[in-house]
């Protein structure tokens, strides 16, 4: 099969590598339908120091379940799945809280043992737990971008809105124009947010961001971008604060614009280890700082028929697909901007 690898910053290359194979009796193998890029992708992209094997690369799809371990319940032959970006029996103690990304048994994709999920075949472990059915839904669907959207992006964006506790009546400011940034504005109309301001400068984003469901843009950042958001709200800041990027400037602003007694919800992949700007402030003010990492498993039967019934169409983030032999230059487009999110197409 073709596969993805990471050698080095900048250096992805598609190879060919045996087909993955069943390797404990609760394993699956995936005929992979629909792949993607992921922003987060792009930090290793950034930084990956060189080196002689290359690191798989993806954790998302959907596809069709070809081979199940003697194990395995509750899945057949031929389904149509959805992949979460880790693994879970969806039985210990974590999984029973909704918290499946501390799965004892879990784990993430990208090692020799795992391998990554921009590939033609990918190897389930803990299939029972981690893979979830959609039915009456093939491979030929329309709606096979929300569906996609649902093992990572959509449900990263909605774990944002969750954290931060968004309701009706709030003012939510989303730092972020990405595809987890246009999801949190899209999860944070679903929870009946009031007002949704969000922050980005690209148009062809910010113009799906009110789409989605923004009320406001600020294109501006720094404290220019601090005191617009402040105008907006009359001086008192934003009840939640959806910081979907990841580096210090994005916190910084969270920070800023943050009302006291409101909640920063981050879902960026942090890209520093220490941020103490703001603690004294956070803590005088009532301030919730909170988010990680999303335990996508656990709001996936809930989002499921909203995409079925057209509720909601998060695949809109999606603007360029792609064979497996492009997976390259997609990394190329969406690091230079030419692209927000692009599909990889098996089909």
């Amino acid at each position: 099969m073709k596969a993805t690898f990471m050698y080095a910053a900048g250096d992805v290359r598609v190879e060919t590598v045996p087909d993955p194979r069943i390797l404990e009796p609760t394993d699956a193998i995936v005929r992979v339908v629909r792949a993607c890029v992921c922003g987060s992708d792009l930090h290793p992209y950034h930084s990956l120091k060189p080196r002689s094997e290359g690191r798989p690369m993806g954790h998302e799809l959907i596809g069709v379940i070809e081979d199940l371990g003697a194990e395995v319940t509750g899945l057949r032959k031929g389904d149509f799945v959805i992949t979460p970006f880790t693994y879970s029996d969806n039985t210990c103690a974590f999984c029973r809280e909704g918290l499946h990304t501390s799965c004892v048994h879990g784990g993430g994709w990208g090692s020799a043992e795992t391998g990554g999920l921009q590939a033609e075949y990918a190897r389930i472990p803990q299939a029972s737990g981690t893979l979830v059915a959609v039915p009456g839904v093939d491979e030929h669907s329309d709606l096979l971008p929300s569906l996609l959207t649902l093992s990572d992006v959509y449900l990263t964006g909605y774990h944002a809105a969750v954290m931060g506790r968004v309701e009706q009546g709030k003012t939510v400011t989303v730092i972020g124009d990405g595809a987890v940034g246009l999801s949190a504005v899209l999860a944070s109309r679903q929870l009946g947010a009031e007002r949704i301001i969000l922050m980005g400068r690209h148009t062809s984003r910010t113009d799906l961001g009110r789409e989605f469901g923004a009320t406001d843009v600020v294109a501006e950042r720094g404290d220019e971008g601090i005191e617009k958001v402040k105008e907006l709200t009359g001086g008192e800041g934003s009840h939640v604060v959806l910081e979907a990027v990841g580096h210090m400037p994005a916190y910084e602003q969270a920070y800023g614009i943050v009302r006291p007694g409101g909640v920063i919800s981050r879902v960026g992949v942090p890209q520093y280890q220490d941020a103490p700007v703001g603690w004294a402030s956070l803590f005088g003010h009532n301030v919730t700082l909170t988010g990680g990492v999303a335990p996508v498993r656990a709001y996936l039967e809930h989002a499921i028929p909203q995409v079925l019934d057209g509720t909601i169409a998060p695949g809109k983030v999606f603007d360029r697909s792609v064979r497996i032999d492009d997976v390259p230059d997609a990394y190329r487009a969406m690091d230079d901007r030419e692209a927000l999110k692009v599909m990889i197409d098996f089909g």
